[in-house]
This record gives C-alpha cells, sequence and structure tokens, in this order.
C-alpha cells in the first residue's frame, strides 16, 4: 500500500484528484456567490475522485483489492458519522416539535436578556456539555437555540454561531470523548483518559479570547419582546421524557464505546429505537398529545449529512493516493511541535477525522505531551475555517444562508488568536512548568 501510494502522487491520477478537490473546496467556499448548495461539489468531488481512481486501477493493472478494502473501510467510517448525525438531528427534531427550544426562548428572553449575555450563556454551555456530550451534538443543540432566539438578526447569527462552534471543539478537546479525534487517540493509547483534562487551561483561554473579541461585535440591546403579545411558551406533553431519553442516548453512545467496544453510532440508534417507541406510546395512548418520529427525521437538513458523506469520501481519496502520508513526513523534517501546529491548521481546511487517522496510522514518535498538543490543536484548529469540523458543518446546515464560509471568514481572525493562545497556555503550562500528571508514555 505504501509504495502505491507513494507512486501516486506523482502519477497523473494524484495530480488530477488535487486539482478535483481544490476546484472542489473553492466551489464550497464561494457558496454564496455561486448560489451552489455545498453539498452538491462536496458529493461530486468525493464520488468523482474514487471512480478515476477505479478507472486508473483498472487500466494499469494495479491491484483493485487494495482499492476496494479502501472503500469499504471508508463507508464503515462515513456510515459511524452518518448514522450518528441523523440520530442526534432526530433528537432535536423532536425536541422542537416538543416545544423545547420556543420554551427556552421565551424564559431567556422574557428574563430581560440581552444579546450579548445571550451570546455568552450559549458559549458557556457549548464550552462546558461538549466534553459529555461530544462537540457535533452541543453544536447542533445551541445553534438551534440561537435561531429560536432571532432568525434575522445576523450581528448577533453570526458572532453567535463562530462562538458556539469554537466553544463545542475547545470543549471537546479536553475530554476524551468531547471529540472524535481526542476519542481516537485515547482508544489508540496515546494518552491515558485522565491526561486530558490537563488541556482545559489551553482550551478555556483560547475559546475566551476569541469569544471576548467576538462579542464586541453582538448588538448591546435586548431582543424584542413585547409581554402583552407575546405568549407564553410551555413543553408540550413528553418534552422531559424526550429530554431524558436524549441525555440517556448520549450516556449509550459513550458506554458503547469505552465499556462495550462498539461504535457509539450504535448507541445512538439504540437511543432512536428508545424515541420511536415511547413516540409509538404517545400515539397509542395520548393521541393528542403525540408525535411521529419519523416525521421528526424528515425535517432533518438531508444536505448536511450528504456534505459530510462527499467530504470525507474526497478526503479518503488524497489519503488513498498518498498525500496525507506527507502530513506525516513533516514530523522528521520540523519536528513535533511545530508539525502539531501546522496540523491543528490543515485540519481546518481538511477535516480533522482522517487528518488525525493518517497521523495514528504512521505513528510518528512522540511523548504523551505532544500527542495531547496534537490531540489541542486538531481539535481547536477546525474551528479556523467554518467547515472545518463537524460542529461546524452542522451549525452551517442549521443557519444555513446565515452562517456561511465568506460570513466565517470575516471574523476568523478573532478564532486565530485564540489558536494561538491556546498553544502559548498549553507550553507553558506542560514544556515551561510541567504543570500535568505523565501517567503514561506515549507511543
Amino acid at each position: 500500500m505504501e509504495n502505491l501510494t507513494t507512486s501516486l502522487t506523482t502519477s497523473w491520477i494524484g495530480v488530477v484528484c488535487l486539482v478535483i478537490f481544490v476546484a472542489g473546496y473553492i466551489s464550497i467556499a464561494m457558496e454564496e456567490k455561486l448560489h451552489i448548495n455545498k453539498s452538491k461539489p462536496a458529493i461530486f468531488i468525493g464520488t468523482f475522485m474514487f471512480i478515476l481512481i477505479g478507472i486508473y486501477t483498472f487500466a494499469t493493472g494495479g491491484e483493485t483489492g487494495k482499492l476496494h478494502e479502501e472503500v469499504k473501510n471508508l463507508i464503515e467510517e462515513i456510515a459511524e458519522i452518518f448514522f450518528f448525525l441523523f440520530v442526534a438531528m432526530t433528537y432535536i427534531e423532536t425536541l422542537i416539535n416538543r416545544n423545547v427550544f420556543e420554551t427556552l426562548k421565551y424564559k431567556l428572553v422574557s428574563s430581560g436578556f440581552g444579546y450579548r449575555k445571550l451570546f455568552w450563556l450559549t458559549g458557556l454551555l457549548a464550552f462546558f456539555i461538549s466534553p459529555v456530550a461530544d462537540n457535533l451534538t452541543t453544536a447542533l443543540i445551541l445553534s438551534t437555540v440561537l435561531l429560536t432566539i432571532d432568525r434575522t438578526r445576523k450581528e448577533f447569527l453570526v458572532p453567535g454561531a463562530i462562538n458556539i462552534v469554537v466553544a463545542a471543539n475547545a470543549g471537546g478537546a479536553w475530554s476524551p470523548f468531547g471529540d472524535i479525534t481526542t476519542l481516537m487517540a485515547w482508544q489508540a493509547g496515546k494518552a491515558p483518559f485522565i491526561d486530558f483534562f490537563f488541556l482545559f487551561p489551553s482550551s478555556i483561554g483560547g475559546w475566551f479570547l476569541t469569544a471576548l473579541l467576538l462579542s464586541r461585535f453582538v448588538p448591546k440591546e435586548k431582543p424584542h419582546f413585547d409581554a402583552e403579545k407575546e405568549a407564553a411558551q410551555h413543553l408540550k406533553y413528553g418534552a422531559r421524557v424526550v429530554i431524558g431519553l436524549g441525555f440517556f442516548t448520549i450516556f449509550c453512545a459513550v458506554m458503547c464505546e469505552q465499556v462495550l467496544h462498539i461504535p457509539p453510532m450504535w448507541g445512538m440508534m439504540f437511543g432512536l429505537s428508545l424515541l420511536s417507541l415511547f413516540s409509538y406510546y404517545l400515539q397509542r395512548w395520548h393521541k393528542e398529545d403525540s408525535f411521529n418520529v419519523y416525521e421528526s427525521a424528515r425535517h432533518i437538513e438531508l444536505d448536511t449529512l450528504i456534505f459530510f458523506f462527499g467530504i470525507l469520501a474526497a478526503v479518503g481519496a488524497l489519503h488513498y493516493v498518498g498525500y496525507l502520508a506527507l502530513v506525516h513526513d513533516a514530523y522528521g523534517v520540523i519536528g513535533p511541535m511545530a508539525a502539531n501546529i501546522c496540523v491543528g491548521i490543515v485540519s481546518a481546511v481538511i477535516d480533522n477525522i482522517p487528518v488525525m487517522k493518517a497521523i495514528l496510522d504512521s505513528n510518528p514518535v512522540m511523548g504523551v505531551d505532544q500527542w495531547l498538543f496534537l490531540a489541542l490543536t486538531v481539535g481547536i484548529g477546525g474551528s479556523l475555517i467554518s467547515f472545518g469540523s463537524a460542529a461546524g458543518v452542522g451549525v452551517m446546515g442549521k443557519l444555513r444562508g446565515t452562517y456561511t464560509f465568506m460570513a466565517h471568514m470575516r471574523l476568523a481572525w478573532t478564532v486565530a488568536l485564540g489558536y494561538i493562545l491556546s498553544i502559548a497556555i498549553w507550553y507553558v503550562q506542560f514544556e515551561i512548568l510541567g504543570w500535568y500528571i505523565l501517567t503514561g508514555e506515549g507511543h
């Protein structure tokens, strides 16, 4: 496999795949100007690149078995993320149906909270929920809260969306199951469970600086609220059960991964089965207060799921032809620390999951401190671009037309400064002061 992929990077198929990826990436970035949904170029390049590789392999008499195995493994990885997302989105749509977010909005706005207070509140919730509920689910839930507060005020929605994405990714970076990348590093034995929590100062420091800078762009006034015209909102029947099932589903996902050693999406699908049974119970005995779980699923942003499929397939093609191996080569040239910083930036362009996978597969020699640093940079680095992380893609789907690539890039400098501060805090804490417990050797 290594010889094949190395030769493909310099062959015409390797060059063509890279050109197609760059062209597709530009199309996604110019979503606003081209008026094309980001999922369309993503799925085109993801499928077309592998078809071209298949044609090349067949024409040159290459080993089609290796390509077949690669695609099968890729489908497995994509399916896990796809179904995880599907269940999370179905729960969110069900919570919308049960009036959870409208009730929360009513309580927040009627309490007199201004836009800036709501900005900080949603950011703090994202940072502290994501270590438990994972960054993607957290970002989806809180971006929905943003929409219920105000659907039109872009000067509140855009900074608020960026804040949630950064907070969810930063919060997920200091927990072994807060992000798929940290979960991958922990499962690979690169750092023991407790060591990840020492990334908390770096995570919260970087997010706080970004939030502080973003808050200056948030309106100072309060959302419009007329107590005489605004009808009081209340939870619909069964809402609390759905909330409880949602938390239990997350618990099942974590337990499946950590205890049963099966993919976390299995726990998510089990949680979906419980939700469907509860909807059946309501339809059978409380028809006037019931909901249809499959009706909730119909409201899911399908383009977000398709985008994930396309972009992960495209990155998988780049990995197959050998381009991601170049990331590993950087470790031997510039050293682990500089390479990890660069990898964090690369993960914003090329999804952080396959980047982390490529590094874990190549297994550069690093200590626990550097593996933790990698988890930090890959987790937080994805926030530099709107679709550089699962959380960002999820929020783009929720705030379609408002939180876009260009809208994010106009304020991306705030994220970059936070990223730099996170690196600085990590360096002082780990390399100068040694304020962490080394419970493993790394390998």
